[in-house]
C-alpha cells in the first residue's frame, strides 16, 4: 500500500534534511518515492501501477507518494522540475531519480536493479 508523505513524515521516515547535510536514509527497507500532482495525466497512469507494485513487493520495499502541489518544499529540496519523478532509495548508498511515466515492466526492472540487488 502506498503511503502519502507530508514534510513531517518525510523528515521522520525518509531523510531529515533540516538536521543533516549528508544524505542519510532513515528507513529500514529500500523505498520508492513518487513525486506527483493531481492534474498530471502521466502521474495518473503511474499511480495504479505503483499501487500494484507496492502490494507485489510488500515487505521488501516501501512505496511513498509526495503531492508536489501540497508539499512544494519537498519538491524544491529534490529539484523536481517535471512530474512524475520517481526517487529510488536504497538502504545504503545514494538515491537515484528517474523522470517520466515508466511502464510497469520498466518500473519492476528499476526496482530490482536499484533497490533489491543491493540488499542481496
Amino acid at each position: 500500500m502506498t503511503e502519502h508523505l507530508t514534510k513531517e513524515t518525510f523528515l521522520e521516515k525518509v531523510f531529515d534534511y533540516e538536521k543533516n547535510q549528508e544524505w542519510k536514509y532513515q528507513g529500514e527497507l529500500p523505498a520508492l518515492i513518487d513525486f506527483w500532482a493531481p492534474w498530471c495525466g502521466p502521474c495518473r497512469m503511474v499511480g495504479p501501477i505503483l499501487e500494484e507494485l507496492s502490494e507485489e513487493y510488500e515487505g521488501k520495499i516501501k512505496v511513498y507518494k509526495v503531492n508536489t502541489d501540497e508539499e512544494q518544499e519537498l519538491g524544491a529540496v529534490f529539484g523536481i522540475r517535471s512530474i512524475p519523478s520517481l526517487l529510488f532509495i536504497p538502504v545504503d548508498g545514494q538515491p537515484k531519480m528517474a523522470v517520466g511515466a515508466l511502464p510497469k515492466e520498466a518500473l519492476k526492472q528499476a526496482i530490482e536493479k536499484e533497490l533489491l540487488t543491493q540488499a542481496a
